[in-house]
């Protein structure tokens, strides 16, 4: 069976997350988006636990559904029968901030379980390390190698994914607070590490260079705040409907069951390039070298991006890759698309008209981006907006790449 899958997103309990993300929007939301399996996010967090055990029912083996009538209540309100054909996996993302190696270690790291049971254990011990109400991304002062420990003690089956791995600040690689390998982070606990995600800033072309990643395998979610944001990068893969299934697929590497990832152009993230925002500094890896490292507006030290620090950990020339790469496709929301077309924000009244048209016409986000024709698109919207798809297909597009938080600015050719 063909699954897309979104395995990274946040509830209304997390930090400068929209109130909109209720379990029953996020389900309305991936079906018009065109994802099958969402992540539920922030099952630390006590009330939104609460609101996973009351408001879902298991489903195929290790997933969940909306409870039957709030999934019918919910259709007929959006006028979308199948609304509980949404699949949710328990899911959530732990900051770790600790000290090891002398170095103040800044780190998140994914958490993926098949059971309430085994979140039940989880929420118990983390619950003695730190405070899980205070944010749905909780804060614990955890090496995580023991947070690995805490969560494969809870249920062998349970996967530990280090987020958005290249982020400076707070990931496995980051320039800021990072390690320079997976071993040195996870130590003993290595082993059970595998997969990482790549995150909106780096995509898998980036991450081949690197041959100590050639078993890992590299998983893409949206880490998405916001309903309109979810699935703006995915995995899709082509396997059995079950927790087992999928995480199978991902371990396996296995292009018949693990097809492809749906990425960000990496330009487009907040910390592909290296910079300083404040004085509004973007400088490639080339450009940061021949600076010092420091700012030339204000003599400070540039925030180190992604590219540079890939460069850094290298060790393959850029365009190689290795022989069980699994494929991906670049490609920029739907919204931002028609925003483009128009010459107008992405959450303008014009474009959203045209997004519900268009996916209630087509099927859904994906299939416009993916698959619709450009007449197809052209008929439900107009030729502009259908060019635009064409044009982010083809790959011709230009980005300003971002920087220090800053998200790229993109240009899509539109005659």
């Amino acid at each position: 069976m063909r699954i897309v899958a979104d395995l990274h997103i946040h509830s209304k309990y997390s930090r400068a997350v929209s109130k909109e993300m209720t379990l029953e929007n996020i389900a309305v939301w991936a079906k018009k988006k065109g994802i099958q399996v969402i992540g539920t996010g922030d099952f630390t967090h006590p009330q939104w636990f609460n609101e996973i055990k009351t408001k879902l029912e298991p489903a195929e083996k290790g997933l969940y559904r909306l409870k039957s009538e709030l999934g019918h209540s919910m259709s007929k309100r959006t006028s979308n029968v199948q609304v509980n054909s949404t699949r949710f996996m328990l899911t959530t993302e732990i900051s770790s901030i600790y000290s090891k190696g002398g170095k103040t270690r800044r780190i998140h790291t994914l958490i993926f379980t098949p059971s309430i049971e085994a979140v039940e254990k989880i929420n118990t011990k983390l619950g003695w390390i730190g405070n899980l109400k205070s944010d749905g991304r909780p804060i614990l002062g955890l090496d995580a190698k023991e947070l690995a420990k805490i969560v494969l003690e809870a249920d062998e089956k349970c996967a530990v994914v280090p987020a958005h791995a290249w982020t400076p600040w707070f990931s496995i690689f980051g320039s800021m607070s990072g390690f320079d390998s997976i071993e040195e982070c996870f130590e003993e606990m290595t082993p059970h590490i595998f997969a990482i995600e790549t995150g909106l800033s780096s995509d898998p072309a980036m991450n081949w260079r690197l041959s100590a990643l050639d078993k890992i395998s590299l998983i893409s979610n949206s880490d998405s705040h916001s309903l309109q944001k979810l699935g703006r990068e995915a995995n899709v893969f082509d396997c059995e409907l079950s927790y087992d299934g999928i995480i199978n697929a991902i371990k396996s590497k296995d292009p018949k069951k693990f097809l492809y990832t749906l990425e960000f152009f990496p330009e487009e993230g907040k910390y592909h390039y290296d910079g300083h925002r404040d004085c509004k500094v973007s400088f490639s890896p080339e450009e940061t070298k021949k600076h010092k490292n420091k700012c030339p507006v204000c003599g400070k030290n540039l925030t180190i991006g992604v590219l540079n620090r890939v460069d850094i950990l290298a060790d393959r020339k850029e365009g190689e890759k290795p022989n069980n790469a699994i494929p991906y496709k670049n490609m920029i929301p739907l919204d931002e698309i028609i925003g483009e077309a128009f010459g107008v924000g992405p959450k303008s009244k014009k474009v959203m008209e045209q997004y519900e048209k268009l996916v209630s016409n087509l099927g859904s986000e994906l299939n416009v981006l993916e698959n619709s024709s450009y007449e197809e698109i052209a008929n439900v919207a107009n030729s502009k907006i259908a060019e635009a798809v064409k044009n982010v297909r083809e790959g011709k597009v230009n980005i300003n790449p971002g920087y220090d938080g800053e998200y790229g600015k993109i240009s899509i050719c539109v005659v």
